[in-house]
């Protein structure tokens, strides 16, 4: 990933470069650009960003300002100049196409995969043994998440209040606790990186025919085991391997190791599939 990050910022244009400014490869990052309300959806996550509020943009703006100088048109943002915001938001569609488009259906897939692994964690521990599965560096006591860091270990006390969630596929190494905890508290923390997603292939497509396979890929979707889909399915647990193996391979699906099994989930691909 950091071969496509370098690559990725060689080639940025112009009119994207602003971004490098407002979330440093290293440090603090404004809270306003990881907007965790709404859709998924690229244009209503920017339109989110847009639509923070002014006194949160100054206040997150005057901390990154701490920390690097910033160029005028970003002081000009921290005061919700309406030109400086539109351009933001060109920017940000602008760094998505360049980006994050070519890649989007590998991230949402490996998102996705993360997604269904917290679910069923969360369904065979709880909260307390979801939480603790997170990261390395998290533990939980009940109502104090902690969180190890590179600074003294963090105490985050929920009190009822709740955690925001968010899988994130650029983060590495250690989860990020956002800043303002006024609202309630947000963790992202980093995916596992050892998911199994490769590109779609005619052969492999043409494999899918049958079935057998088309109803292991309606069973994947909703997120199971290699023994629960041969269950499901009435076959034995290498034939039920198999034909997840050609779902994956053909990137319909992803896998992701949870303890002692392997779990699968369909990829976005997948899901338009069945669709």
């Amino acid at each position: 990933m950091r071969p496509y990050s370098a690559a990725v910022r060689a080639t940025l244009p112009d009119d994207t470069r602003w971004l490098m400014q407002l979330a440093p490869p290293v440090g603090y990052s404004p809270d306003f650009l990881t907007p965790t309300a709404g859709s998924c959806a690229v244009d209503a996550g920017i339109e989110a960003v847009l639509s923070t509020p002014a006194e949160s943009l100054r206040a997150d703006l005057e901390q990154l300002d701490r920390r690097h100088h910033l160029d005028p048109r970003t002081h000009l943002l921290a005061g919700g100049d309406v030109a400086t915001l539109d351009s933001l938001g060109d920017a940000l569609r602008a760094y998505h196409g360049h980006a994050l488009a070519p890649i989007w259906d590998e991230v949402r897939a490996v998102v996705d995969a993360d997604r269904a692994v917290r679910a069923r964690s969360f369904l065979d521990s709880g909260c307390e043994g979801m939480l603790a599965s997170l990261h390395p560096t998290i533990s939980w006591t009940p109502s104090v998440l902690s969180i190890e860091s590179r600074f003294p270990q963090r105490d985050v006390h929920l009190g009822g209040q709740g955690l925001v969630l968010v899988p994130s596929y650029f983060c590495w190494e250690r989860p990020i606790m956002l800043r303002d905890q006024s609202r309630t508290p947000v963790l992202v923390y980093p995916i596992a990186r050892d998911l199994h997603v490769t590109s779609t292939g005619k052969r492999s497509l043409e494999a899918l025919l049958g079935r057998t396979r088309a109803a292991a890929l309606e069973v994947i979707a909703g997120g199971c085991t290699t023994t629960e889909l041969a269950r499901r399915l009435g076959i034995s647990a290498a034939s039920a391997s198999a034909h997840a193996s050609v779902l994956r391979d053909a990137g319909l699906a992803v896998a992701q190791r949870h303890r002692n099994s392997v779990l699968h989930t369909a990829s976005a691909l997948g899901v338009e599939l069945l669709a």
